[in-house]
């Protein structure tokens, strides 16, 4: 069921459902950040202190954007806005990431990586999903179009090009099929891989919009 979005009779207070879908956005970005924060604390104490280095796997610096998308979402909701163009877009950029996090993790490396088992449910299991539900079930946004796709490609572009100039410079990387000893033929393969996937994943997305009732129902009264 599609969750309607308005505005009280009441000046200035959300109607029920937008205060429910704000303070769900709020409290799951608020996890995510508090775990992200806990994977750090636990690198730092491990003797890894640079913060690139945990913020420079997918999964958390996804994660990260992701959050902070998802509770400026929220923080709109709760003041009655809907999401305007540019926070649909990067909604729609995040939920996409995100689908690649889980299905990548949880399919074809499960159980890899060093954060603590709970913190790896969250990140790679609960938030994707909270996520896509978020996009696919509440409709406070506008429709966006086909040619809008593009945009989920410029953050994981960035990524790529910052570790492979990492691997290359510091000889670290956050995943073996990063390795500049792999070659790159290999490494180009890849990367262009998983921006394919990246761009299907992005598709079911976009598609996804079409499945329910488009744009914002009213916010206002």
């Amino acid at each position: 069921m599609m969750a309607t979005l308005g505005t009280s009779t009441r000046p200035g207070a959300p109607r029920p459902a937008a205060l429910w879908v704000g303070i769900s956005r709020i409290s799951s970005g608020g996890l995510v950040l508090a775990t992200l924060a806990v994977v750090y604390a636990l690198n730092v104490v491990g003797g890894d202190p640079r913060f690139e280095n945990t913020f420079g796997y997918f999964t958390n610096l996804t994660s990260l954007f992701a959050s902070l998308v998802i509770l400026t979402a929220g923080i709109a909701t709760l003041r009655g806005r809907p999401s305007g163009r540019p926070l649909a877009i990067a909604r729609a950029a995040a939920a996409s990431c995100l689908v690649i996090v889980g299905l990548v993790y949880n399919l074809l490396v499960p159980g890899t990586g060093t954060a603590p088992p709970w913190a790896s449910v969250i990140l790679h299991l609960v938030f994707p999903v909270l996520a896509l539900l978020d996009w696919l079930l509440v409709t406070d946004r506008p429709r966006l179009a086909w040619r809008e796709i593009w945009w989920v490609l410029p953050y994981p572009i960035v990524w790529l090009a910052a570790t492979l100039i990492r691997g290359v410079t510091e000889g670290w990387v956050p995943y073996g099929f990063l390795l500049p000893s792999r070659g790159t033929t290999a490494i180009l393969w890849t990367s262009t891989g998983l921006l394919a996937a990246l761009l299907a994943a992005a598709a079911l997305v976009w598609a996804g919009q079409r499945t329910s009732r488009a744009g914002l129902d009213s916010m206002g009264d």
